[in-house]
């Protein structure tokens, strides 16, 4: 999820890297829970529900309700809905793409992660390229960014990595307005985390980093609207959208996914990275 930040100091202290293992453990935990139970005939609103019981079941509790005025565990995004969208009673169907956002807070440290979920369907199989290579495409790309954040000097190095490798592979769009952030106290803190190169190098990468690196990609073009209901966001010209994303802590040793089971091990091998955990 990717709303106002919150400035302050964005570096953490060993003591604090550690606490944010806890909630990055929640999160990853309703992530599977959520990935398990995704299939056609299921709604977003049973979802929420799993996700929820597996961040309580660990003594955690949803981010996302601190929101003001939203009241759901998750953001469900399907098809052209492509950030912040409400859960609902719509059951999935075969063809559609799905992203789930979610969030954990325990002992008010924060995590923030998303992973998306296409939905094959037999009778369309150009359909079924289409959902699954968008799908690719940007967990790929937000791999990449995790990896240079691996052996950047500066943050906005990240940026330039998403985006190279979505040019390379694509035409597809990279959303400018929806982004990542720093993590920690709050779910959205400085500093912000660019998916595009921009012309400043943003703060040293150092220990004590924490980031939520998240990249939103679109079929088509890169406008949106706002629905009705003051959260939902859908693409403009209807395209198709995926979004995943990691909370990842730099620390002396290295890097660690915290949202990841293996701390982003099986997604960084292939790119010559390993992550450490932290001590």
């Amino acid at each position: 999820m990717a709303r106002g930040l919150l400035r302050k100091s964005i570096y953490k202290s060993p003591a604090q890297l550690r606490l944010m293992q806890a909630p990055g453990d929640a999160a990853t935990a309703a992530l599977a829970a959520m990935a398990s139970a995704v299939r056609p005939g299921v709604t977003t609103l049973e979802l929420d529900a799993i996700a929820e019981e597996a961040i309580r079941s660990v003594g955690g509790a949803p981010n996302f309700m601190l929101e003001p005025g939203y009241r759901h565990t998750i953001c469900a995004n399907v098809n052209e809905k492509v950030v912040h969208a409400i859960p609902d009673d719509r059951p999935l169907e075969p063809g559609d793409i799905v992203s789930l956002d979610v969030g954990a807070v325990i002992k008010g440290w924060h995590s923030d992660a998303a992973i998306t979920v296409a939905l094959p369907d037999a009778s369309r199989p150009d359909r079924t390229e289409r959902i699954e290579r968008l799908s690719h495409v940007t967990e790929q790309a937000m791999w990449r960014g995790i990896a240079r954040l691996a052996t950047a000097s500066h943050l906005n190095e990240v940026g330039s990595a998403v985006a190279d490798y979505v040019r390379a592979e694509s035409d597809y769009g990279i959303l400018e307005d929806y982004i990542g952030h720093g993590i920690g106290r709050r779910m959205h803190e400085d500093p912000p985390v660019f998916n595009v190169p921009v012309s400043r190098r943003g703060p040293e990468v150092k220990p004590g980093l924490v980031v939520a690196i998240e990249p939103i990609i679109s079929a088509g073009g890169i406008d949106t609207v706002v629905e009705g209901d003051d959260w939902t966001v859908t693409m403009a010209d209807g395209s198709l959208s995926a979004q995943w994303e990691h909370s990842v802590a730099v620390h002396a040793d290295g890097i660690w996914v915290l949202t990841a089971a293996d701390g982003g091990a099986a997604g960084l091998a292939p790119l010559g990275v390993t992550p450490v955990p932290i001590p």
